[in-house]
């Protein structure tokens, strides 16, 4: 298969990313969903859960979208087309960069195909070229949700990527005090203090002058993550990937929901968000790290 292209100009996509957020704010396209937060500790980890003020944007937006269904007999896809006032920038021949419309976190990016693709299937040499394309401008935690059980709310295939710290304080990743203990074998690791079925291993971020070739590197380590916790190449089933410039860990998933609380990758970086104070006390009742174990293998 031909090499494609990238398209984004390096040092550009964080000066598109500023001004195309306050476009689409004043043009009502970006609906961000504003939430409050506090840190909850379980195991070595401050957890930042977040707890929504208002879910009325969204809620609306799904009944919206399944009444188009309805009419048209077919699934609404709102990435083909995609809104043109939410797109920032043209990332290669294969993948586009747009704001994520109702967005919980600043200046989350969704970095989706051209072509309708499947979002439970493998990502690509492609794939992870735009990842690297955006993550030499942006200094991100990037992340794929594999399937509706992995929390993947559309079916066309995005990958995801929020700018760091994603806490106010401590690491700027909450869930990377536990990644200093990890233990190798051969390239891959597991982490021992997080109680689930996981992979882990580091990624060179000196690859980042050239995005295929870093791409091919990140392929490997992805397929050998995959391999690791027992996800068959052909029949891949749900999983998370989260990946920085330094690190992806890969994290098969059992369930989308812990009772009503829906997890997606962030909550394996330590970030999760639950609707109202009702799933906020669950979550304090039962410890966000016991819930993460309850959603992946153990």
């Amino acid at each position: 298969m031909a090499q494609g292209k990238i398209l984004l100009k390096p040092g550009t996509l964080w000066t598109s990313v500023k001004e195309k957020t306050e476009y689409a704010l004043q043009c009502g396209a970006l609906l961000s969903i504003p939430t409050e937060f506090e840190f909850v500790e379980q195991d070595g980890v401050g957890f930042l859960v977040r707890i929504l003020s208002n879910l009325n944007r969204k809620k609306a937006a799904k009944e919206k979208q399944e009444k188009q269904s309805a009419i048209s007999g077919q699934e609404f896809n709102p990435f083909l087309p995609y809104e043109e006032d939410l797109f920032v920038a043209d990332i290669s021949d294969t993948h586009v960069c747009i704001l994520n419309k109702y967005n919980v976190v600043d200046y989350h990016l969704l970095i989706i195909t051209r072509a309708f693709e499947e979002q439970e299937s493998l990502l690509t040499l492609e794939d992870f070229a735009a990842m690297w394309a955006c993550l030499a401008d942006i200094d991100g935690l990037a992340f794929y949700n594999s399937g509706k059980s992995a929390g993947a709310s559309q079916r066309h295939k995005h990958l995801q990527l929020v700018p760091l710290p994603l806490a106010y304080s401590g690491p700027q990743i909450p869930i990377e005090p536990l990644l200093t203990a990890a233990q190798f074998q051969d390239s891959n690791a597991t982490l021992v203090k997080l109680p689930f079925v996981h992979a882990f291993a580091p990624l060179n971020p000196h690859g980042m002058e050239s995005p295929f070739t870093a791409a091919q590197a990140t392929l490997e380590v992805y397929r050998s993550l995959l391999g690791a916790v027992s996800l068959d190449a052909e029949q891949c089933g749900a999983y998370n990937m989260l990946a920085t410039r330094e690190w992806m860990l890969i994290v098969p998933r059992s369930h989308e929901h812990f009772q009503s609380i829906s997890v997606n990758s962030l909550g394996f970086a330590g970030a999760l968000l639950v609707r109202n104070t009702t799933e906020m006390e669950i979550l304090k009742a039962q410890g966000p790290m016991t819930i993460l174990k309850k959603v992946a293998l153990s």
